[in-house]
C-alpha cells in the first residue's frame, strides 16, 4: 500500500507565502515523477508544477517566478514553495506521484487528498 500525505494548506493573506509538503509511505521501490496541481471552484484541475527524478522541472505559466517545487529522495517528500500569493490561487491543492511498488514491474499514478489553500484580498 502507497499512501500519500499533504500538508501545508492555510489561509493567508495575498502577498503572503506557503509552503506545502506531500510525504509519501508504504513499499515503494521508487519514485519517477512527483508533481502538484490544483482545482479552484468550478474549474478544471491544472497542473501546477512538477520534478522529474533527474530533476527537471516544469511550473505552470501562471505561477512561473513565484513559486518553487523541490524534493526530497530520502525522505520521498515533495515541496510546493509558494510565494507573492494571489487571490486566483486560491484552490485545493493536490500532490500527485508516479511510484514504482516494491514487486511491482509497473509504475502507477497516486494523488494525495488535498490542501485547502485560501489567499484573501
Amino acid at each position: 500500500q502507497v499512501q500519500l500525505v499533504e500538508s501545508g494548506g492555510n489561509l493567508v493573506q495575498a502577498g503572503g507565502s506557503l509552503r506545502l509538503s506531500c510525504a509519501a509511505s508504504g513499499s515503494i521501490f521508487s519514485i519517477n515523477l512527483m508533481g502538484w496541481y490544483r482545482q479552484a471552484p468550478g474549474k478544471q484541475r491544472e497542473r501546477v508544477a512538477q520534478i522529474t527524478s533527474g530533476g527537471i522541472i516544469n511550473y505552470a505559466d501562471s505561477v512561473k517566478g513565484r513559486f518553487t517545487i523541490s524534493r526530497d529522495n530520502a525522505k520521498n517528500t515533495v515541496y510546493l514553495q509558494m510565494t507573492g500569493l494571489e487571490s486566483e490561487d486560491t484552490a485545493v491543492y493536490y500532490c500527485q506521484m508516479i511510484i514504482r511498488p516494491v514487486s511491482s514491474r509497473a509504475s502507477y499514478t497516486y494523488w494525495g487528498q488535498g490542501t485547502q489553500v485560501t489567499v484573501s484580498t
